[in-house]
C-alpha cells in the first residue's frame, strides 16, 4: 500500500489504512517493533510491592519549541509525575488524536521524539490508541499517556508529613518552559535563545529517596500553575505557612526580561523540568550536594521553609527589600495551553 502523505479521517476508521498507520508508522517508533502485540491491554511484569499510576493529557500550541515538542513533553511529564510520588517509572501507555490533515512527517518526528524520550528513560511503552478527528476539531496532535511505576520502598511522599521546620528546595531555574512557549508564540526573540526545561527527574528524585529516605517529606514537579499554585496546596493540604526568599529563588535573566515584558509573575510560570521538594531541615545540606553532582541539579537551591500556621494557612515571600506579599494561586488564564 502506498504510503500517504497526510493524516485522512480513514485512518481512524478501523480498516486497512489505520491498520497500515499503526504497523509501518507508530510502532517501529517504539523498541525494535517486533515483540510489539496489538492487543486490547498490556501486561507488566513487576516484581512484589505497591504500583504507582498516572495519566495526562498533552496539547501544548506550538507543536515543536526551543528544548522539546508534543512528543517529548508527553514523556517526560508522565515520568515525572511518577518519579515525585517516589516511584521508579516502568512502562507508559500512548493514546493519539490526529487531525485530518496532519502531515506525516510531523507525526514521525513527534513519534520519533516519544521513542528517543522512552528509550533514554529506560521505559518502555506497551499499549496505545489512535483515534482522528476532522479537520478543525483539534490542533494537528493531541497526545494521551499514562504511566505505571513501582514506589520504592524507602518512598512516602505525603502532606500530612510535612511540618514546620522543614525546608523547601528546588533543582533550578524557574519558568522555564511556560515562558520559552509564550515567547515563542509572541515572536520575541533574545540574544539568549529560551529553551525549556523540558526533561525526565526521576534520576534526580531516586538518587534522594536512595540517599535521605524518609526525610524527604514530599515532592511535586510545579507545572501548570507553577510554584506558586504548587506551594499553595502545600499550605492548605498540610495546614502550615510557607515561607519564601525572593532573593534564593533561581531565575535566569532572560527568563525574567521575557516575563517582563509580557507582564507575567514567573512563580505563576509553568516548569517541565523541575521538581519541588520539602525535607528535613537536617539533610538540607547534602540533598543540594546531591543535585549538585548531576547535570539537572546544577543550580538547586534552597528558596524558602515550613512555618506554623497563624490563622488561616499562606504563601508569603519576603521580597529583596525585606517586606512581604502573600503569594496566591493564580486564577488560571495566564497561561493557557502550555502543557
Amino acid at each position: 500500500m502506498e504510503k500517504q502523505k497526510k493524516i485522512m479521517l480513514a485512518h481512524g476508521g478501523g480498516g486497512r489504512l489505520m491498520g497500515d498507520l499503526i504497523q509501518r508508522t507508530i510502532v517501529p517508533k517504539f523498541g525494535d517493533g517486533q515483540s510489539v502485540q496489538l492487543t486490547d491491554s498490556a501486561t507488566v511484569d513487576v516484581p512484589a510491592g505497591k504500583l504507582s499510576f498516572t495519566t495526562d493529557s498533552f496539547v501544548v500550541k506550538p507543536l515543536f519549541f526551543n528544548g522539546g515538542d508534543i512528543g517529548k513533553l508527553a514523556v517526560c511529564g508522565t515520568v515525572n509525575d511518577l518519579a515525585v510520588a517516589g516511584a521508579k517509572p516502568l512502562a507508559l501507555s500512548l493514546s493519539l488524536i490526529l487531525e485530518e490533515g496532519l502531515d506525516m512527517d510531523i507525526l514521525e518526528k513527534v513519534l520519533q521524539s516519544i521513542g528517543d524520550t522512552a528509550k533514554a528513560a529506560n521505559v518502555n511503552i506497551i499499549t496505545g490508541d489512535t483515534k482522528v478527528v476532522e479537520k478543525g476539531s483539534a490542533d494537528e496532535i493531541f497526545v494521551n499517556t499514562a504511566g505505571v511505576g513501582m514506589l520504592m520502598g524507602n518512598a512516602d511522599p505525603s502532606f500530612a508529613r510535612i511540618k514546620p521546620g522543614d525546608v523547601i528546595l528546588v533543582n533550578g531555574t524557574l519558568g522555564d518552559h511556560g515562558m520559552t512557549i509564550m515567547s515563542q508564540r509572541e515572536g520575541l526573540k533574545f540574544d539568549t535563545p529560551l529553551k525549556s526545561d523540558c526533561v525526565c527527574l526521576h534520576e534526580l528524585t531516586e538518587m534522594l529517596y536512595n540517599d535521605c529516605g524518609n526525610a524527604v517529606k514530599f515532592m511535586r514537579d510545579p507545572t501548570r500553575g507553577g510554584l506558586a499554585a504548587t506551594l499553595n496546596e502545600v499550605a492548605q493540604s498540610a495546614g502550615v505557612n510557607v515561607e519564601l526568599d525572593e532573593t534564593a529563588l533561581p531565575i535566569d535573566k532572560t527568563v525574567q526580561t521575557a516575563a517582563d515584558m509580557l507582564g507575567f509573575d514567573l512563580l505563576n510560570i509553568a516548569n517541565e523540568g523541575k521538581v519541588l521538594a520539602v525535607v528535613d531541615a537536617e539533610v538540607v545540606d547534602r540533598v543540594i550536594d546531591l543535585w549538585k553532582s548531576h547535570p539537572l541539579g546544577e543550580k538547586a537551591a534552597v528558596i524558602g521553609t515550613i512555618a506554623e500556621a497563624d490563622g488561616s494557612p499562606l504563601v508569603e515571600l519576603v521580597t529583596k527589600i525585606g517586606g512581604r506579599r502573600i503569594v496566591q494561586t493564580p486564577y488560571g488564564r495566564e497561561l493557557p495551553r502550555i502543557c
